[in-house]
């Protein structure tokens, strides 16, 4: 676990005619399994019946040809869809989303991503006025507010509900009659409105849309909730927006083709590598990326610095993740399974360019498997600043004491990487790359989105 992980993607759609939703959802989650890879649920409706599939795994492993079956409503209309990467709540199928109750708005679904940073208050109260809770995840927190808010109708409750929630997040939820988009004030995750030919789809990232037959108009705004009401899409400015989203979708969660409250994340990869090389050039022959991550950097860097793009690392596709496995031992030659050096650094000086450095000991090893190929040089490029701080709004970096920019110097960390020289791009760097407003907080602590009492990723699994 060398990288941030994954954080969770969110789909919804809302048509006035019946369609295919559990595969159109199908296909959005597909395109979003890149932001978790635990869970994968789904909850499709036709006005009357409410369906739900759920379970642990990859999304192909979870909707076989035969669960998607179980959700073909002959007039369903309305979906919602979630694949999870475990941020608050163990991974355990009962985590799963999306989250559903019976509640006086009827059964309803919701599909989060992100983090609540009061969750553990918030839940404490309830739970003192009689609560009871279903799963240890804080998604749940945010559906027994809703459920305590029936005198309002679904949107309205949504609004009412942001005013006692904090952190970064975006919120789908569905009942039996329409779906509701809603994100907080920073807008610190991405959610994305797509045109049906009769309707409305919402997913994390603009690309899901895509595959959904849907055309993307926008983005949800910071601190705004939407839904689709008679065919309309509807809008109500909740709370007053302050944006700042998460920097790290651009450096590395989004896919390289998303487009994020109106800028590009590829192009904002390129900038960034470009960025890095005006900050920190480097006397070398070539430009190697650590695939995939490092790519756009790569390309970018390479572009300022006429220097030759060159696949010197080959990524085994077939290797999976390394931090899965039990032991260290293990996940360093996992590492060596995943990557492997080409015979174009033999007797070359490269800058190896990557997105991010977390503990550092999947850097060492690449760097070690460059020397071992051949490489005369190490001088390792990272497009963003040293991450010193966890994150508390929906990404799973790490705790602070295993960061290793946390705890040593960038001269240290180039010692025990066992580069020639280290440099990573500045924060300014990575403003002027991204060219808008966003959180920095994983980089200097500075956290717009307020700050967890008790940070823990279980904490809501201790009563």
């Amino acid at each position: 676990m060398d990288k941030p992980q994954e954080e969770c993607g969110v789909l919804g759609i809302y048509s006035q005619e019946p369609l295919d939703i559990p595969g159109l959802l199908h296909l959005g989650l597909l395109a979003l399994q890149h932001r978790g890879q635990e869970a994968a649920g789904m909850a499709v409706s036709d006005g009357k019946g409410f369906l739900v599939e759920k379970d642990l795994g990859l999304v192909n492993q979870v909707f076989t040809e035969e669960r998607l079956s179980r959700l073909r409503l002959p007039e369903a209309r309305l979906g919602l869809a979630h694949t999870r990467y475990s941020t608050t709540g163990s991974n355990l199928r009962f985590n799963a989303q999306p989250l559903t109750a019976r509640t006086a708005h009827g059964v309803l679904a919701i599909a989060h991503n992100g983090n609540f940073t009061n969750a553990k208050p918030l839940r404490d109260r309830l739970l003192r006025e009689g609560a009871t809770f279903q799963s240890t995840s804080d998604t749940e927190v945010m559906l027994l507010l809703l459920a305590r808010l029936g005198h309002l109708s679904l949107p309205e409750a949504a609004a009412e509900a942001m005013k006692a929630l904090e952190g970064g997040y975006s919120i789908l939820l569905m009942d039996r009659r329409t779906v509701v988009a809603l994100r907080d004030p920073h807008g610190v995750r991405p959610l994305a409105i797509g045109r049906l030919p009769k309707g409305y789809a919402f997913a994390s990232e603009p690309p899901a849309l895509e595959l959904m037959g849907a055309r993307y108009i926008r983005d949800v705004r910071p601190g705004e909730v939407v839904w689709v009401e008679e065919g309309e899409l509807k809008s109500l400015q909740a709370l007053p927006p302050s944006p700042a989203p998460c920097a790290f979708e651009w450096i590395y969660f989004a896919r390289p083709d998303s487009l994020l409250d109106g800028l590009e994340a590829y192009e904002a990869r390129v900038r960034m590598g470009m960025e890095l090389f005006r900050e920190a050039p480097a006397e070398a022959d070539m430009v190697v990326p650590v695939p995939d991550s490092g790519i756009g950097a790569a390309v970018g860097y390479a572009r300022s610095s006429g220097l030759p793009l060159e696949y010197g690392l080959y990524k085994n596709p077939y290797a999976g993740r390394t931090f899965i496995q039990p032991t260290q031992a293990l996940r360093d030659l996992k590492t060596r399974l995943k990557l492997s050096p080409t015979s174009a650094v033999r007797g070359k000086r490269v800058v190896l360019i990557d997105d991010s450095i977390v503990r550092g000991t999947t850097s060492r090893h690449i760097v070690a498997m460059l020397r071992e190929a051949g490489a005369l040089e190490v001088h390792f490029r990272v497009s963003s600043p040293p991450i010193r701080f966890p994150c508390y709004y929906g990404i799973d970096t790490a705790a602070r004491k295993e960061l290793i920019a946390a705890e040593k110097s960038v001269e240290e960390i180039r010692a025990f990487i066992g580069a020639d020289t280290l440099a990573f791009l500045s924060e300014e760097g990575v403003r002027r790359a991204i060219g808008g407003p966003v959180c920095l907080a994983c980089f200097n602590g500075r956290y717009p989105a307020g700050v967890p009492v008790e940070g823990e990723k279980l904490a809501l699994e201790i009563l």
